[in-house]
């Protein structure tokens, strides 16, 4: 796993025991659930956006954006995680777990 995101589930963690006037994370985790999905969500939405403008205009720039997005996203599932006491190597594990099975496979065994 990325040492870059061992570093962030170790830092998320730690804003929890943070106050909510010193950490952006501490006041996700404060305002609770419904914050974090929502943060999610707005992210989500940014990052489609950033694709079909890439999709539109293969320029750096909306490169850039599209790579920028997408690490907004990340950055608020892996709080939405830590809130849930779960980390980025849960998800690895599945991911690995994963690896080489036909998607259509996997998610005919779900």
């Amino acid at each position: 796993m990325s040492d870059v995101l061992k570093q962030l589930d170790a830092t998320l963690y730690a804003r929890k025991q943070e106050s909510p006037d010193s950490s952006y994370v501490a006041s996700l985790y404060d305002k609770g659930l419904e914050k974090i999905l929502k943060k999610i969500s707005e992210e989500s939405t940014e990052t489609v956006m950033a694709a079909k403008d890439l999709e539109h205009n293969n320029s750096q720039e909306n490169r850039d954006h599209l790579v920028y997005e997408i690490a907004d996203l990340w950055f608020h599932t892996m709080v939405l995680l830590a809130s849930k006491n779960l980390s980025s190597e849960d998800v690895t594990k599945e991911l690995q777990r994963r690896f080489g099975l036909s998607g259509h496979d996997e998610k005919a065994n779900r």
